[in-house]
């Protein structure tokens, strides 16, 4: 039996980054409260929609009372409207990991955006800063034409890139055709996906249950969330439609509803099919990295029994 209450972070010397990652719906926001307690620290969120202001049930970001009970960062601190990508959270959540660690030995990053918990964990490629009239211009097309030109415009500047992207993500889209038109060259050249070294141990635990429990549970998420008033959040937020913060699933499905092309049921089908198809996206990212633990949710005492002995060695 792991007797938790006995472990002495303060024989610690090293800095260390919990990493708490897994697919949408998993159980990952109450283990990581019992774990900053535990840990004496805060939360840095690692969900790329929870970011945006607004967006609180459709993203089921931490509650005020959560929040009240441990401090969270990049919860609810960019406008909708806001450009925000991948390589940004890497420089903020680098910038606040220095703050953190000069007051604990230990930080704790939860979520489940994929991209960014590798920008954190491995770094970003170093890419010029796209300039502000090219993004608008590109976001402009994007808004009145729809996808399919800049993914006719990136398929001549760097079919490498092309075959391998995303082509139902404006983000990635955008991204990657914003560098090819600022450096003039292909976007795929300037990634060398090499890890950059980290003055802190990483240590990631990954949540995983059988693929018929996610998928009740991403069920029931979904009715609970219309429930709690989905629908009405939604429509208020119906004028900032074409931001790409609002291209996320549980959003657009609805937007379709208010635009009358699928009913209340169909748009709620959709919402479910569409999260637990993401699910499956992040399980395929996450089983790429051989450095995670995994564990159900269920077995916390595990999970502190395996930290305590990581810990332990470093």
């Amino acid at each position: 039996m792991c007797q938790f209450s006995t472990f002495n972070f303060q024989l610690m010397n090293n800095k260390q980054l919990i990493v708490l990652l897994g697919p949408t719906g998993i159980g990952k926001t109450e283990l990581s409260l019992s774990l900053a307690a535990y840990l004496n620290t805060s939360i840095i969120s690692c969900d790329s929609r929870q970011f945006y202001k607004n967006l609180k049930i459709g993203t089921a970001s931490p509650t005020l009372e959560q929040q009240q009970k441990i401090p969270h960062h990049f919860v609810g601190t960019l406008e909708l409207d806001e450009y925000y990508n991948a390589a940004k959270f890497e420089t903020d959540v680098m910038s606040l990991l220095s703050e953190l660690f000069q007051k604990n030995d230990f930080a704790l990053m939860t979520g489940g955006s994929m991209m960014y918990i590798d920008a954190v964990c491995k770094g970003i490629d170093d890419l010029p800063t796209v300039d502000p009239e090219l993004r608008n211009e590109l976001l402009s097309i994007f808004e009145n034409e729809g996808l399919d030109p800049l993914r006719t415009q990136l398929k001549i500047l760097d079919p490498i890139h092309y075959a391998s992207v995303d082509l139902k993500n404006p983000k990635r889209v955008l991204h990657a055709l914003e560098i090819c038109l600022m450096t003039g060259k292909p976007y795929s050249s300037l990634r060398k996906n090499e890890a950059k070294d980290r003055p802190f141990n990483i240590i990631k635990i990954g949540l995983k249950r059988d693929r018929e429990e996610l998928y009740a549970r991403i069920n029931k998420r979904v009715d609970e969330m219309m429930q709690a008033g989905l629908l009405e959040e939604v429509k208020g937020l119906y004028a900032y439609k074409s931001q790409n913060s609002l291209n996320t699933v549980g959003y657009k499905e609805l937007f379709l509803h208010l635009e009358g092309k699928l009913s209340l049921q169909e748009a709620v089908d959709k919402i479910k099919q569409n999260t637990r198809i993401y699910s499956r996206k992040q399980m395929t990212w996450f089983k790429r990295d051989e450095s995670i633990h995994w564990f159900h949710p269920d077995e916390e005492e595990k999970i502190y029994c395996f930290l305590n002995e990581k810990l332990a060695r470093s």
